[in-house]
């Protein structure tokens, strides 16, 4: 941990399991800091890694983080301490609470307790098994420590007005499904499919296609976008990025069900030459967000377990 300390505390609570801890944020990446303290407190959906080992997550609603460049990364993040606090350019808090497999950089920003450990442990075997299995929706309360919770999905705005209503009518539908079950994912999950998507009647293979679709348009496709525009892009390269980007996966996922991206996807593609720089960096900000809160409830939603009795093979000596 950095010598020279922020003195900030924030809380991180799971009030279902009855399970808080406190992290001591520190001054290796100070801008991402300044954006979590700013934006406290918040609420949202916990997750856990599905591929990566023992590491919690969840979305945090901080537009900075899609474009704020860490000052510091850990170069391999399995060599961190248990209890490390990382934020990350896919609008991640993540906290690893034992043991990592997967190699990647990662930037961290603080440091649980010492003696919350064992708690943070407890937590990350109950939220594993909520996503893996059960089902039940863990919320988790993200606050500066020794204050009440809250919550507040920040918004956008953008000079032009049919732009301006996008991004309201975007932010409405985040605030509506950041802590509730998405209707028309819990009904795709459940094999209610309008369309039909899914071949023979099939349901997991929808499913599948809908999860490898959503993570990368919000991570990659308008989280990209979103670092173009500021790290200086020129606009027609944007808009012409955007256009090379967005529309088939969109398209694609409101054929299987999630028929408001694809509306607010074709409005925003309608609007793309009337858009200046900070209207479109606005627009793509606020989808980030609405898009990376859809790819958390899908992976919550998943029916991970469905393949239970398929698992890795180990060599034996």
């Amino acid at each position: 941990m950095s010598e020279t300390l922020s003195g900030r505390q924030i809380e991180i609570a799971w009030p279902d399991l009855g399970v808080s801890v406190i992290a001591e944020l520190d001054d290796r990446n100070r801008e991402l800091v300044d954006a979590l303290w700013e934006s406290l407190p918040y609420r949202s959906l916990q997750g856990h890694a599905l591929v990566a080992g023992e590491h919690l997550y969840h979305v945090a609603p901080i537009h900075e983080l899609l474009y704020t460049h860490p000052s510091h990364r850990i170069a391999d993040r399995r060599e961190a301490l248990d209890g490390t606090v990382f934020l990350s350019g896919l609008q991640h808090l993540g906290v690893k609470y034992g043991e990592l497999t997967e190699p990647m950089p990662a930037a961290p920003v603080g440091q649980i307790r010492s003696e919350d450990i064992a708690a943070l442990k407890e937590a990350g075997q109950a939220v594993w098994d909520a996503v893996y299995s059960t089902k039940k929706q863990l919320v988790v309360e993200v606050r500066k420590a020794g204050t009440v919770g809250g919550h507040r999905i920040p918004r956008l705005t953008a000079t032009d007005a049919e732009a301006d209503q996008l991004i309201r009518d975007v932010h409405a539908e985040t605030e509506r499904i950041w802590l509730s079950e998405p209707v028309e994912l819990g009904d795709m999950h459940r094999g209610w499919i309008p369309s039909g998507a899914g071949t023979r009647e099939t349901v997991l293979p929808t499913l599948l296609f809908v999860n490898g679709e959503t993570r990368p348009l919000g991570y990659a496709s308008y989280g990209g976008l979103v670092r173009g525009a500021v790290g200086g892009m020129p606009l027609d390269s944007l808009r012409q990025m955007a256009r090379l980007l967005v529309g088939v996966p969109a398209e694609f996922l409101g054929y299987c069900g999630l028929e408001k991206l694809w509306a607010f996807t074709q409005r925003f593609l309608s609007r793309l030459d009337h858009l200046d720089r900070d209207d479109f960096l606005a627009v793509v900000s606020q989808m980030a967000l609405y898009i990376n809160c859809l790819g958390g409830w899908n992976l919550h939603l998943f029916p991970w377990d469905a393949a239970d009795t398929l698992r890795q093979q180990r060599l034996t000596v």
